[in-house]
């Protein structure tokens, strides 16, 4: 039997709704970025659009396992009526990283519980898990850097990004830019470690993005901001 939501919307039929936007070359592009789905997000996002946010729905979608059904519930959950052990949970079972980047990002980040899931996950044994804690970090880099040791932040970054698994290591060199973007007391260290430490040097860059290799990001933001 079908599960039916309050609004009278099945599960089941989003899932055929879902599987209809498969397309093999968009699961393929996202295969290599470690993802396992093929819908456009675009077209996910206007299925989202049409059902608003319906937070039971949610909850039967991420149940699913599916990484297409989850990425639409993460569109249309509530992010603060999860507690704190259900966001835990939720992103040690994200599995992929565009799961788990929409759940930071779209979740987490507007939930009451961020700056303890931030403490939680930092310095997990999982890389994948210890990312997430990267990234909540890198955000009060940028927006609320009070209370942060960003001296002490460098030094992990210095000691562990050029061994760390792809993951981890791009949620700390994207906070090593950070720190050298908005925090000029920091600026020449940061940079000193991206120019020693070489990662992320040569990563294929399309024309007009700026590089992820931290001292031409650090350099290319900066002059933006004193333009």
């Amino acid at each position: 039997m079908a599960q039916t939501t309050a609004a009278g919307t099945t599960v089941d039929g989003l899932m055929a709704e879902l599987a209809a936007l498969e397309d093999p070359r968009a699961r393929e592009v996202n295969a290599r970025h470690g993802d396992d789905h093929g819908v456009n997000l675009g077209k996910l996002r206007t299925v989202a659009k049409r059902l608003k946010t319906q937070q039971e729905l949610a909850l039967e979608l991420w149940k699913t396992g599916d990484t297409a059904a989850r990425l639409l519930a993460l569109l249309v959950c509530r992010p603060k009526a999860f507690d704190q052990a259900e966001l835990d949970a939720m992103l040690r079972q994200a599995g992929t990283p565009k799961v788990q980047d929409w759940l930071v990002s779209y979740v987490v980040k507007k939930s009451p519980h961020v700056e303890a899931l931030r403490q939680l996950w930092f310095a997990d044994p999982d890389p994948a898990v210890a990312s997430a804690g990267w990234a909540l970090t890198t955000e009060r880099v940028a927006k609320k850097p009070e209370g942060l040791d960003l001296p002490g932040l460098l030094d992990i970054i210095e000691a562990e990004m050029q061994s760390a698994p792809d993951r981890l290591q791009w949620a700390m060199n994207h906070c090593l830019a950070q720190i050298g973007i908005e925090h000029a007391e920091h600026r020449a260290r940061a940079l000193d470690i991206g120019e020693r430490l070489e990662v992320l040097k040569d990563y294929p860059t399309p024309p007009n993005c700026t590089s992820p290799f931290a001292p031409i990001w650090i350099t290319e933001m900066v002059k933006r901001q004193q333009q």
